[in-house]
């Protein structure tokens, strides 16, 4: 069978796509929820235009309020809400590519949000492997995700698969290499993620090579620490997700913010 299940690389050759976050507020059923569901959609559609005047390539959309998280197997209420925040952000960036992340790692739910608000891909944090985090152990659910792929019709949605997860520890000796090469060989990743220890923390160019390396003409995802200044330390990277650098000090994102982000990726050399 060929590695190629998932979607092709929903951006141009040579592009070295800026994938902006839209870190949605508490959702229903979330310890810190307020009861105003359109208070959270108002402020995803404002992040989503900033991030959009700001000149990103694409938008992701997360829960990422919504701690602490389920394992998997989000509630109702989560899908729900979270799916109309897909729909309402898709309509504000318009043909810019979607990406859907259900933390912590449900992405049967993340693939069904993805179909219901025509997103291109999804992040799942743990897809092989098993990891420990502060949910417990989570172990990968590729088996499961490609099954519903198939049932959803869904294959075109590109399934990018994070490498030795942020806020985690392997549960045994890792290999990041053959972590890799599971994942795309075995469980049909159609790219990697690549990141530091936790949210906004740098991403160690080393783990980049090693994870090239290991599956060539895979793209491979900077998955937290980019900003402005570390962007020509981190220009092996085939794409960006920034979440933290695009913020101001009152946590929206800020357009300006973005701008600079994408002229210091705009900076890197084309990619292959």
């Amino acid at each position: 069978m060929s590695a190629t299940f998932t979607s092709p690389w929903p951006f141009a050759r040579g592009l070295r796509p800026l994938i902006g976050m839209v870190h949605l507020g508490p959702l229903p059923g979330a310890p810190l929820y307020d009861g105003d569901l359109q208070g959270v959609i108002d402020r995803a559609r404002a992040d989503a235009e900033a991030l959009a005047a700001g000149g990103v390539h694409a938008v992701m959309v997360e829960n990422f309020h919504d701690a602490p998280f389920f394992k998997s197997g989000l509630p109702p209420e989560t899908v729900a809400a979270l799916t109309r925040a897909a729909v309402e952000v898709k309509a504000v960036i318009g043909d810019l590519p979607l990406g859907i992340n259900a933390l912590r790692n449900d992405g049967r739910s993340a693939l069904a949000i993805a179909v219901a608000s025509q997103a291109a891909f999804i992040r799942v944090n743990v897809l092989v492997g098993a990891m420990v985090t502060d949910q417990g152990i989570i172990e990968g659910c590729a088996a499961e995700l490609l099954r519903a792929a198939k049932l959803l019709d869904a294959r075109h949605i590109g399934v990018w698969a994070d490498v030795a997860v942020k806020h985690a520890a392997p549960l045994g000796a890792l290999d990041l290499s053959q972590q890799a090469k599971d994942a795309v060989h075995r469980a049909r990743a159609a790219a990697l993620v690549v990141s530091g220890s936790g949210t906004g923390q740098p991403t160690d160019p080393s783990r980049i090579a090693a994870v090239q390396a290991a599956v060539p003409g895979t793209p491979v995802v900077i998955g937290s620490g980019a900003t402005p200044a570390t962007a020509a330390t981190l220009g092996a990277a085939d794409a960006f997700i920034v979440g933290t650098a695009l913020k101001g000090p009152d946590g929206l994102v800020a357009s300006d913010r973005v701008a600079a982000m994408r002229a210091a990726v705009d900076a890197l050399p084309p990619r292959a």
